[in-house]
């Protein structure tokens, strides 16, 4: 068998530019292209701007006075900081924008073999790759991809654990200090009761944003990251139930998308109110007082993505080909 790779464009819409990579949607092999091409321009955008970051570093001046995007993200995660959050070493920053510059390229490479050189549709290439091939209307292969983004999300939550109770501790701006967290609060009715306001027995309208103590925070990512692998195994192993496909169907590769976009949109917006309201993932120290701008940015992304939800969703409920 041999899978056709005649649809490629969108010809249906005088907005192809809109289309962006959705014009692959039906070529799994150049489709993962360009999520790894768009993987290593992520990486390297983390490490370019970290390396400029530290090349105008001032140590003498509050971060949130010189303007950094991303330094105060590694000194909140305990990287080079001490007492009262001040930057001791820059050493670690400048490793970890090496090493992302250096992701970057791998990803790149891989992202231009796939494109250019791999095959245009996994199935086509035979061998393990096949196995990664997908049909819009193959749900078993679907929840098998979804599976394996579930777990890769689940570990990365449980590296923060980890960097947090061994590898160092984080930032803690309640004691002002990087410290171990050696006692992650797993209780359910704690970290739970934050997903719907409830915390230490009245309802906050921040919801998970009101958390105020990194034993919470640590805990809720233990918590998130069991979730997120069990999940993932769940999904690899037991294709969608009927019901679900009728509430959440999977017709094209729109729907994905837009479900996709929804789901950023809602992180977004999550992270608006963390950014503008919650002192303990993002310290004053790091961060200031004033971060209405910061959190009007995260506000507005969650808007474009949510008019991108709108976008995709109208193209699938409208039976779009390729």
């Amino acid at each position: 068998m041999t899978v056709s790779t005649d649809r490629t464009l969108a010809e249906d819409t005088n907005l192809s530019w809109l289309v962006g990579n959705a014009r692959l949607i039906d070529l799994s092999g150049q489709l993962l292209g360009a999520h790894i091409a768009h993987a290593g321009l992520i990486m390297f955008w983390a490490g370019a701007i970290t390396i400029s970051e530290i090349t105008h570093f001032v140590p003498s001046v509050p971060m949130y006075e010189q303007g950094l995007i991303l330094l105060p993200h590694l000194a909140t995660l305990g990287w080079g900081v001490g007492a009262g959050g001040e930057v001791v070493n820059t050493y670690p920053y400048f490793v970890i924008g090496i090493l992302h510059l250096v992701a970057s390229a791998v990803l790149g490479a891989g992202g231009l073999f796939h494109v250019f050189r791999g095959s245009a549709i996994l199935y086509n290439a035979g061998g393990q790759g096949a196995k990664f091939h997908y049909e819009w209307n193959d749900p078993k292969q679907l929840g098998i991809i979804l599976g394996h983004h579930l777990i890769i999300l689940g570990l990365g939550a449980f590296l923060l654990v980890l960097k947090a109770i061994v590898f160092g501790g984080i930032y803690d701006t309640n004691v002002e200090n990087v410290r171990l967290i050696s006692n992650p609060n797993l209780n359910p009715a704690t970290i739970f009761g934050y997903l719907v306001g409830f915390k230490h027995g009245s309802w906050t309208p921040l919801g998970m944003a009101s958390v105020d103590n990194l034993e919470d925070v640590i805990g809720g990512h233990i918590w998130v990251g069991l979730i997120l692998i069990a999940g993932g195994a769940w999904h690899i192993l037991v294709q969608p139930f009927a019901w679900v496909r009728r509430i959440l169907p999977i017709q094209n590769g729109e729907e994905i998308l837009s479900y996709s976009l929804l789901g950023l949109a809602l992180m977004a917006w999550i992270s608006a109110v963390f950014v503008g309201y919650n002192t303990i993932v993002f310290p004053t120290e790091f961060y200031g007082t004033e971060r209405l701008g910061l959190a009007n940015i995260q506000f507005f992304l969650g808007v474009l993505a949510f008019l991108g939800y709108v976008w995709h969703s109208w193209r699938s409920s409208h039976q779009v080909n390729y």
